[in-house]
C-alpha cells in the first residue's frame, strides 16, 4: 500500500507470511522532494525507491518487472552476436566463421573474468540497497568500476600479445588461425570498455533498475547492426577492415554505451568514493568462483576444439553456430539469471529469506517457455536455423545434427543458468563453480572417447548430456537452502 503527503512518500507493505502469522513489514517513509537541478528538474534518487516493491511486491510482477528488461538487454546483444555471425559467414565464408567462432572461446574466457566484477558487484550493491543503505551501495560501484577498468586494460593488452600462442594451442588450421587473429586481437584491445559497461549494468541492476541499461544496450546494438556491414564489407566509402571491422563495431558501441551510463550513474549519485578495501575483497570473493567457473568452462572448451578440429573446418563451423543458436537461450537464461540475483539479493538484505527463495523457483519458471519453443524449433526446422549462418551446406547438415542431439538439453538450460545467476544474488558461488566445473571437465575424456567412436555426433551428445547434469545440479542447489546462510 502506499500513502503520499506533500512532503513524504511512505510503503505500507500488506501482511506477508516472514514468521508468525499475520506478521507484516514496518513502514518505510522517503522523502518526495529533493534538491532541483539547474535546468528546474526535480532530482530524485530512484534507486532507494525501488527496494520496498521488490522486497514486498507480489513475487510474479516482480520478476516480470526487473528481469524482463534485463532479458530483453541479453538478447539484443544476441542478436548483435548473430548479425556478426551472419555478416561473417555469408559474405566472407566458412573459414572466416570458423574463426570468429574459435575466437569466441577465448572470448568467453576474458568475459568470464569481467563478470567476476558483475557478478560481486550485484551480490554487494543489491545486498545494501536491501539493507536501505544506499550510500554505501554507490561506494561498492565506484570502486569496483575503477576496478574493471584495471582488470580490463591489463588482460587486454596481455591478450593481444599473446593472440598467437592462443590459436595454437587450439591447433586451428592456418587460414583459420590467420582470419581469428585479427579479430580476437581487436576484440581484447577494447576490454577495458566492455568490462567498464559490465560493471555499469550490474550498478544499475543492483538497484533494481533494469530499464536504463535496456535503453542504453538498444542504442548500441541498433548502431552496431549499421556498423557491421559497413565496416566488415567496406560500404559507403570506407575501407573494408573484414573480419577484424565485426570486433570494431563491437567494442566502438559498448565503449559509447559505458561512457553515457557512467555518467547517469555520476547524477543519480549512484557513484561514490569512500568504500573500504572489505568492500572490494567482497566483490572478489563473491564472483571469483563465477568467474573461475567461465574461465574453466572456456578452456574445457578450447581442449574439446582440438578434438573437433579432426573432423575439418565444418565440425568447427557447426560448433560455433550452434553456440549461436543456443546463445539466445543461453541469454534469455542469463537475463532472468540477473533479474533474479537482485531480488534475491535485496530480500536476503531485508531478511526476507521466504521471498528470496521463491524468487529462484518463479524465475526459472519464467524461463522454460523460451527453452519449450527452441527445443521444438530444434528438432522441427534445425536446417532452417543454420542455414540463417552459412550457405555451406556440409556445415548446415552437421549444425543440424547438433541441434537435434542437444534439443532436449535445452529444457534444462535455465535451470542451470537461472539459479546459477540467484545463487549469485545470494553470494553463494563456490558450490556452483565446483559442481558446473566438475561436470564441464567431464567433457574432455568423453568427448575423446566418444568422438573416436561415433564421430561428432559423440561430441555433440557429450556436450548434451553434461549440460542436462548442470541444469539438474544446480535444482539441487537451490532446494538445499544452505545459500541463504551467506553473509556479505
Amino acid at each position: 500500500m502506499l500513502r503520499r503527503d506533500d512532503e513524504t512518500l511512505t510503503f505500507l507493505p500488506e501482511p506477508e507470511g516472514t514468521g508468525s502469522p499475520g506478521a507484516a513489514a514496518a513502514p518505510l517513509t522517503f522523502p518526495v522532494a529533493s534538491p532541483v537541478a539547474a535546468d528546474g528538474a526535480i532530482e530524485v534518487d530512484v534507486a532507494p525507491l525501488r527496494g520496498p516493491g521488490i522486497t514486498a511486491d507480489a513475487l510474479p510482477a516482480v520478476v516480470r518487472r526487473i528481469a524482463i528488461p534485463a532479458v530483453v538487454s541479453n538478447l539484443l546483444m544476441t542478436l548483435f552476436a548473430s548479425a556478426d555471425a551472419y555478416w561473417v559467414g555469408t559474405h566472407l565464408g566458412s573459414q572466416a566463421l570458423a574463426a570468429v567462432s574459435t575466437s569466441v572461446f577465448w572470448i568467453w574466457v576474458v568475459v568470464s573474468i569481467g563478470e567476476m566484477v558483475s557478478v560481486g558487484l550485484t551480490a554487494v550493491a543489491s545486498r545494501r540497497h536491501g539493507e536501505r543503505d544506499s550510500l554505501a551501495a554507490a561506494a561498492a560501484v565506484g570502486v569496483s568500476l575503477r576496478f574493471a577498468l584495471i582488470l580490463g586494460a591489463a588482460l587486454g593488452i596481455i591478450g593481444a600479445l599473446g593472440v598467437d600462442w592462443l590459436f595454437t594451442l587450439m591447433r586451428t588450421p592456418p587460414e583459420v588461425t590467420a582470419l581469428g587473429r585479427d579479430y580476437l586481437r581487436t576484440y581484447l584491445l577494447g576490454l577495458p570498455f566492455i568490462f567498464g559497461y559490465f560493471a555499469v549494468d550490474a550498478a544499475f541492476r543492483a538497484a533494481g533498475d533494469t530499464r536504463t541499461p535496456l535503453a542504453l544496450l538498444l542504442v548500441s546494438v541498433v548502431c552496431t547492426l549499421v556498423l557491421d556491414p559497413v565496416l566488415i564489407l567496406g560500404l559507403w566509402g570506407v575501407p573494408p577492415l573484414g573480419i577484424a571491422g565485426a570486433a570494431v563495431a563491437l567494442t566502438a558501441t559498448r565503449g559509447s554505451a559505458f561512457f553515457i551510463g557512467a555518467a547517469i550513474l555520476i547524477r543519480r549519485g549512484m557513484i561514490a568514493r569512500g568504500a573500504s578495501r572489505s568492500t572490494i575483497a567482497s566483490v572478489v570473493r563473491v564472483g571469483l568462483p563465477t568467474a573461475a567457473t567461465g574461465v574453466l568452462f572456456s578452456l574445457i572448451y578450447v581442449l574439446m576444439t582440438r578434438t573437433t578440429t579432426t573432423f575439418g573446418t565444418s565440425a568447427l563451423a557447426a560448433l560455433g553456430v550452434g553456440h549461436r543458436v543456443e546463445s539466445w537461450l543461453y541469454m534469455v537464461g542469463v537475463g532472468f539469471g540477473a533479474g533474479g540475483a537482485a531480488i534475491v539479493g535485496q530480500n536476503l538484505g531485508a531478511r526476507r529469506f521466504d521471498r528470496a527463495s521463491r524468487a529462484g523457483w518463479i524465475t526459472m519458471s519464467y524461463a522454460m517457455l523460451p527453452a519449450l519453443l527452441l527445443c521444438t524449433a530444434s528438432l522441427t526446422v534445425p536446417e532452417w536455423m543454420a542455414s540463417r549462418f552459412s550457405h555451406d551446406p556440409a556445415v548446415i547438415a552437421e549444425t543440424a545434427r547438433y541441434l537435434r542431439i542437444n534439443a532436449f538439453a535445452q529444457l534444462l538450460l535455465p535451470a542451470e543458468i537461472v539459479l546459477e545467476g540467484a545463487l549469485g544474488g545470494a553470494g553463494d558461488t563456490l558450490p556452483p563453480m565446483l559442481t558446473s566445473t566438475a561436470l564441464t571437465a567431464f567433457r574432455i575424456p568423453l568427448a575423446a572417447w566418444s568422438a573416436a567412436r561415433w564421430g561428432t555426433t559423440g561430441i555433440w551428445w557429450t556436450i548434451a548430456l553434461t549440460a542436462a547434469a548442470r541444469g539438474v545440479a544446480m535444482m539441487l542447489l537451490w532446494r538445499s537452502g544452505r545459500w541463504q546462510r551467506k553473509s556479505l
